[in-house]
């Protein structure tokens, strides 16, 4: 048996939207199991040097997760991995290979899954659910929790067709998620959460409807001013953009940067350091594809 599975790339946050926005992006890994190949890992693209380890590799520990919850083993196979998404740039490969293994297990194995279950595997095994809820549903999803001991739920929305994605990659910089999680504070101020609540609020009605406020909306006190020190020429051009008066923000937890450009007026060079990718929005999230 073969089975390809395809992730979207995803960009999280944006902005003040610390761990309940995402978009995803049309960038695709490809994930292709073979049963009746010899087992083994093979990985071509991105991060070919690091993800051909079984013991690292998230799509076979997010296939394992999945079948030992269920109670089930799965069947040997052989990975082929063709990784386009950049690793450790903001850009939630991490998520594409975690929401592959989900739906590669739920095939292989035959356990049937709803949206929810899916997300509630995909974040034991990655561990931010924004990221995973908008590479499993696609489009901007926005995440939360009903309670405080309830798992996480996705509602996913249909973002405005006229935004015009551009994800400026960082080349010399990389920032590791958890590196990135250490350098936030334990506590904020009380103006700081409603400030920050207000425009979570007002970047879902820009993103929906109102591109033209995206400027205000994605201004972010919460999570970017710790962040940015991280990756000192970010920094420096995310300060630029800004000073423009571009809507600008941290690509996850960085170094990459989100932003958005109409076409009458188009984002300067960034220079060497930076990779311009114009990627559009895609409503489809991961899935299996005829192989």
């Amino acid at each position: 048996m073969k089975l390809l599975a395809r992730a979207p790339a995803t960009v999280a946050n944006l902005g003040p939207g610390f761990d309940c926005l995402a978009l995803a992006l049309d960038l695709w890994n490809d994930f292709e199991v073979d049963t009746d190949a010899e087992p083994g890992i093979d990985v071509s693209g991105e991060g070919a040097d690091e993800l051909s380890d079984p013991a690292n590799n998230l799509v076979v520990r997010a296939a394992d997760h999945v079948a030992s919850a269920a109670g089930v083993a799965l069947p040997s196979f052989r990975l082929r991995c063709v990784n386009r998404i950049p690793l450790a740039r903001g850009l939630g490969s991490s998520a594409t290979a975690v929401s592959a293994g989900v739906l590669l297990a739920e095939a292989l194995t035959g356990v049937t899954l709803s949206d929810d279950d899916r997300l509630r595997h995909a974040v034991d095994v990655e561990g931010h659910p924004d990221n995973v809820a908008a590479c499993l549903l696609g489009d901007l999803v926005l995440v939360h929790r009903p309670g405080p001991e309830a798992g996480p739920q996705a509602v996913q929305l249909a973002a405005d067709r006229s935004l015009r994605p551009v994800v400026l990659v960082a080349t010399s910089e990389r920032v590791s998620t958890e590196e990135a999680r250490r350098a936030l504070p334990k506590d904020i101020a009380f103006d700081t959460a409603a400030g920050t609540a207000a425009r979570t609020a007002l970047t879902v009605v820009a993103l929906t409807g109102r591109p033209d406020l995206l400027p205000a909306a994605l201004v972010d006190e919460l999570h970017e001013p710790y962040r940015l020190p991280l990756a000192p020429k970010a920094a420096a051009l995310h300060a630029l953009l800004r000073s423009l008066g571009y809507a600008v923000c941290l690509a996850g937890s960085g170094p990459s940067l989100l932003l958005f450009e109409s076409p009458d007026r188009p984002i300067p060079d960034p220079g060497t350091d930076w990779d311009v990718m114009r990627l559009a929005i895609t409503p489809q999230g991961a899935h299996l594809s005829p192989v």
